[in-house]
């Protein structure tokens, strides 16, 4: 992390996250960047990244492969050329080995479901993901699960680019689609046993606890890790698939002989908007269930973002009861009650940018398959409906609103702090804060984080703004 007084240290997913503001303005030392950590002294021989520098053993959700590509488009725009493919081809080997490396190690009974650890989210979860569990056995995560579906995507999609000037990445190409397939299978059910991480009953998903003899209890907590499943989305152009013969080719025949892989992702056989295809975790009806639940005020919708966790358990708290004691989660829109992971961090509740910015990014490639036709109410109970692109649109709007001042010239995220606001000296010096309190949008945390919260500066580029949602 680049601050030196509060946090001194770097941590993986936080300076792939980081990398994206940095391209706007110095694309080569964000590519340099994202080399670093897979560089012998940084990634492990068995392909692991180390989440910081004090507990190599610690794992951040994989997002490398994301900015890696996001990174070398938006270098290539600057270029005006075909990108530097160099760079691409050189951090892609690295990340097969990355990915490998979670396959051996984080999926425990080799059925595609991955657990992984806490994974960058500290709190969030009723017990500490990193740590044994009073219960015995293991957390399948959903999370998880979906962190790697995105890997096969981000992955699949730059092997695609390289195999446009290099054939022998098709089969490369092919090998992510394959896998894609086989972890959204087993995220609907899981060892075959007719369980999955999407609970049918209350439309979304949950991590699933397997007992040491075998039971598995769905650990029912609303949180950012039931949303997760959205960011594993990617769309492909005829043009593209034209470019790739061998790919298209060993795709229609894999669908073809494999069917019951092919229905679970999102209609690839089905041409959308543009004869464009999708792969997904969510086909439409789940998507939309999905998105009901996220753009509910009451839940997960805040004036400023979207929560890390539903606003429905600040009176309906989970509890898990586990050897004659009781385990909670409730909300929390600011600092938290725990001295979990120090105390001075706190997923239940509060306004995270990493997340919230994938989630725009993953609304963004679902109209872009779509298009307008597709309209979700928002916010619910508004009675206004919008296309996914308006929603993403407005998503980043009150996320930039937390940094813009408002009617009365006040900044929310300086609403503790007078002198801040009105100060010469110091109302425009704007301090980017780890999280945002989920009501307010407050910052809370270190207030000198700049890594990822610096992605508002990518919210903040220009870009059309359709009609946006209100709360009444």
């Amino acid at each position: 992390m680049p601050d030196k007084w509060e946090y001194p240290w770097y941590a993986a997913w936080d300076l792939a996250f980081h990398c994206i503001p940095l391209a706007l303005i110095d694309s080569e030392f964000a590519k340099e960047q994202l080399v670093l950590l897979t560089r012998e002294w940084y990634m492990h021989p068995n392909g692991q990244i180390p989440a910081y520098e004090w507990a190599f053993s610690d794992v951040n959700p994989p997002v490398h492969a994301w900015a890696t590509w996001r990174v070398f488009q938006i270098d290539r725009k600057h270029r005006g050329d075909e990108g530097d493919l160099e760079f691409l081809e050189r951090v892609f080997h690295k990340l097969m080995l990355n990915f490998t490396w979670w396959v051996n190690r984080k999926d425990a009974e080799g059925r595609n479901v991955f657990q992984g650890g806490f994974l960058g989210l500290d709190n969030i979860g009723v017990f500490d993901r990193s740590s044994m569990l009073p219960t015995g056995g293991h957390i399948d995560q959903a999370d998880g699960t979906s962190w790697m579906g995105m890997y096969a995507l981000n992955l699949m999609r730059i092997a695609l680019e390289l195999a446009q000037h290099n054939r022998v990445y098709e089969d490369i190409a092919t090998k992510f689609f394959e896998h894609f397939l086989h972890i959204a299978e087993a995220m609907t059910n899981i060892g075959e046993e007719g369980i999955g991480l999407w609970d049918d009953e209350d439309k979304f998903f949950y991590d699933v606890l397997h007992l040491p003899h075998g039971q598995m209890v769905p650990l029912k907590i609303r949180s950012m890790v039931g949303l997760i499943p959205l960011f594993a989305v990617e769309t492909l152009e005829p043009e593209l698939l034209d470019r790739v013969p061998e790919f298209k080719r060993r795709l229609e025949w894999f669908l073809n002989y494999r069917p019951d892989l092919a229905k679970l992702v999102s209609h690839w056989d089905h041409e959308g908007r543009g004869k464009r295809h999708m792969l997904s975790l969510l086909r439409g009806h789940r998507m939309k269930r999905l998105l009901l639940r996220m753009l509910d005020p009451k839940e997960f919708l805040s004036d400023y973002g979207v929560r890390a966790i539903s606003k429905y358990h600040e009176e309906h708290p989970y509890v898990f009861r586990v050897n004659g004691s009781e385990l909670s989660v409730r909300y929390l829109p600011a600092e938290s009650d725990s001295g979990l992971f120090g105390g001075n961090s706190n997923w239940r509740g509060p306004i995270w940018f990493p997340v919230n910015y994938l989630i725009i990014e993953s609304l963004q490639k679902f109209h872009h398959y779509y298009g307008d036709d597709f309209k979700v109410e928002c916010p619910v109970g508004s009675g206004r409906f919008i296309t996914i692109n308006e929603i993403a649109d407005e998503l980043s709007r009150r996320l930039t609103r937390i940094f813009l001042k408002d009617e009365n010239g006040m900044r929310p995220v300086f609403s503790h702090h007078p002198r801040m606001q009105s100060d010469p000296h110091f109302r425009n010096y704007v301090l980017f804060y780890e999280y945002f309190h989920g009501d307010t949008g407050r910052g809370v945390g270190a207030s000198h984080q700049t890594g990822w919260t610096g992605l508002v500066a990518k919210l903040l580029q220009p870009r059309d703004r359709p009609r946006a949602c209100e709360n009444e």
